[in-house]
């Protein structure tokens, strides 16, 4: 990182010189004509890092930001590392979302890999996430690449990397590929032909969807009524095909959000899970009626899935299910259906799938946070993880697919109303057979980094003993391993339960985010319940001490709430 003004302003030349596309090159020209060393500094304060989410991070010129120079370099980096693996004839498929710049950098990545010798297909169009997985495998891919940021703001992009066996990139494939990213020379040593790619057809779209019935029972119900939104992303044309290969009703699309759009001009986050990012479609879904049984979102890339469903007498007259509702919802599903095979889940998400896949004598596994993990499970049959995302077909798609997983909800849907119940009195059976599980998160959103370094350490070097009136059992530094997960950055606590509260016990599992600059706080209770009548006090219980854990851990670790 250059500290000297001057040295500073010829590094931003040195990096204009060789930039490719004009826009990013105004940007920085005027950044340098103005010199504007305190902007250039952040920009050129090292590299963005690729790691095993790939690269994320704000568009914009320089090497701290997503642009085609930075592109260009991951991309000649990956190819370098597939040629080193023996891989340097195969074929590597390439997806991309409709954010800015998302399908110049998918060209990119096409043009590198050619002229490395690689052969390179983009899919037709942008597509979902989960039909680039599908087509690493259906084509015999040794690896693929996804152009999204999935979730994040409009003024980011990334760029996720896939290796043959159709699942994220692990330790130390991930270091493998920065290694070679870092001996990459100037951009013009790096050959980028202007043509000698494949651009696939609707072909692997089609098989994607036909691999979707899959999911499905022959015969289930279908008449299941839904409001349907792919906040500004791309996952409409997709889901509404597949639910018309299904025989579902078409769903209702919120129409302020139908059509892709890169600035996502309706949520301030394209995030199912960000206050307000649901009011439109629950407003669509109070506009049809009583007719409507769920609303279902899709991410903008449309590999996560969130549901609502009915809630009478609030406000907004629908809830959004947290990602743990869903995950216990889908495996009780499965196991209805008679799935067989490993049920898993990560460290940070809700504990009732144990105990659901063990009344079932199904195999369990916990991972590390992320389908990069989970994909990799021996067995897996179905995964999900609270962020809203879910594997119910992995032998299709070794990732979150947030169009199967919104088929087969629809499907649970339809076959509880053809009973005369809901998805709400199926979570109270779970509750009732399980335990209440109850699930929160304390999200804090920096703009300085270093608060999160801050809180952790903090956490180490002064460890809570007692948290919302139950004493810490167990602390566990996940740094360090255990006889099942590799070393993570994350704290987790056991909590003692309180016969005398009503609980039965409690955990939190604390951890920076992968993929934004947010300190992340999982809190989980379970409570017993003795009976149906008493679920109400059993959810008061919980809420009070979800309540007072998120209190606690935020005064510990120094954070606001």
């Amino acid at each position: 990182m250059a500290t000297d003004p001057a040295e500073l302003i010829n590094q931003a030349k040195a990096w204009l010189a060789e930039d490719p596309d004009p826009e990013t090159r105004g940007e920085l020209a005027k950044l340098i004509e103005a010199k504007d060393t305190d902007e250039l500094a952040a920009r050129f304060a090292g590299t963005l890092q690729f790691g095993t989410a790939g690269l994320r991070g704000e568009l914009g010129a320089g090497p701290m930001r997503m642009n085609r120079s930075v592109v260009i370099r991951a991309a000649a980096g990956l190819a370098a590392y597939l040629k080193a693996q023996g891989e340097g004839s195969g074929l590597v498929v390439i997806g991309y979302d409709a954010r800015h710049k998302s399908a110049d950098f998918a060209r990119d990545t096409a043009a590198v890999m050619v002229g490395a010798g690689l052969r390179a297909a983009l899919l037709p169009r942008p597509l979902p996430t989960p039909v680039l997985a599908f087509a690493i495998r259906h084509l015999g891919a040794v690896a693929g690449v996804e152009v999204t940021a999935s979730h994040n703001p409009p003024r980011d992009n990334g760029y996720k990397v896939y290796l043959g066996d159709g699942s994220q990139i692990v330790p130390p494939a991930d270091a493998g590929i920065a290694a070679e990213i870092a001996a990459v020379g100037p951009l013009d040593g790096v050959p980028r032909p202007e043509a000698g790619w494949e651009t696939l057809d609707e072909a692997v779209l089609a098989a994607y969807l036909e691999r979707t019935d899959a999911v499905l029972t022959p015969g289930s119900p279908r008449d299941t009524r839904v409001v349907y939104t792919p906040m500004h992303g791309v996952g409409r044309d997709t889901l509404v095909a597949a639910f018309a290969r299904a025989g579902f009703p078409a769903p209702v699309v919120v129409a302020e959000q139908a059509e892709p759009d890169p600035d996502f001009p309706t949520v301030a986050f394209p995030n199912p899970e960000e206050p307000g990012a649901m009011d439109l479609a629950f407003a669509a879904a109070r506009a049809a009626g009583a007719d409507i049984d769920i609303v279902i979102a899709n991410d903008p890339d449309a590999d996560r899935c969130a549901v609502a469903v009915p809630a009478p007498g609030t406000p907004e007259g629908w809830r959004m299910l947290r990602g743990d509702e869903v995950g216990a919802l889908l495996a009780a599903h499965l196991v209805r259906k008679r799935a067989s095979g490993t049920f898993a889940t990560t460290i940070v998400s809700s504990q009732l799938l144990s105990r659901i896949a063990a009344a079932s004598a199904l195999p369990y596994e916990e991972t590390l946070t992320g389908f990069k993990w989970l994909a990799r499970v021996d067995g897996l049959r179905y995964a999900f993880e609270e962020a809203l995302g879910y594997c119910v077909d992995p032998e299709g798609v070794r990732d979150k697919d947030g169009i199967t997983a919104a088929l087969l909800i629809t499907e649970l849907a339809a076959e509880l109303k053809q009973a005369g119940r809901t998805l709400t009195d199926l979570l109270d059976d779970l509750a009732r057979d399980f335990g209440l599980h109850a699930t929160d998160q304390l999200s804090v959103r920096v703009e300085d980094l270093s608060l999160i370094a801050d809180a952790m350490r903090r956490l180490r070097e002064q460890p809570p003993a007692v948290l919302a009136g139950l004493a810490v059992s167990r602390a566990d530094d996940l740094t360090r391993g255990t006889e099942t997960l590799p070393p993570t950055d994350g704290l987790r606590y056991h909590l003692a339960g309180s016969p005398e509260a009503g609980i039965e016990s409690a955990r939190v599992v604390v951890r920076p985010s992968g993929t934004e600059p947010k300190l992340k706080c999982y809190l989980e209770v379970v409570v017993p319940v003795a009976s149906p009548e008493a679920l109400p006090e059993a959810r008061t219980t919980a809420a009070a001490a979800l309540a007072a854990v998120k209190r606690d851990v935020s005064a510990a670790a120094g954070i606001d709430a």
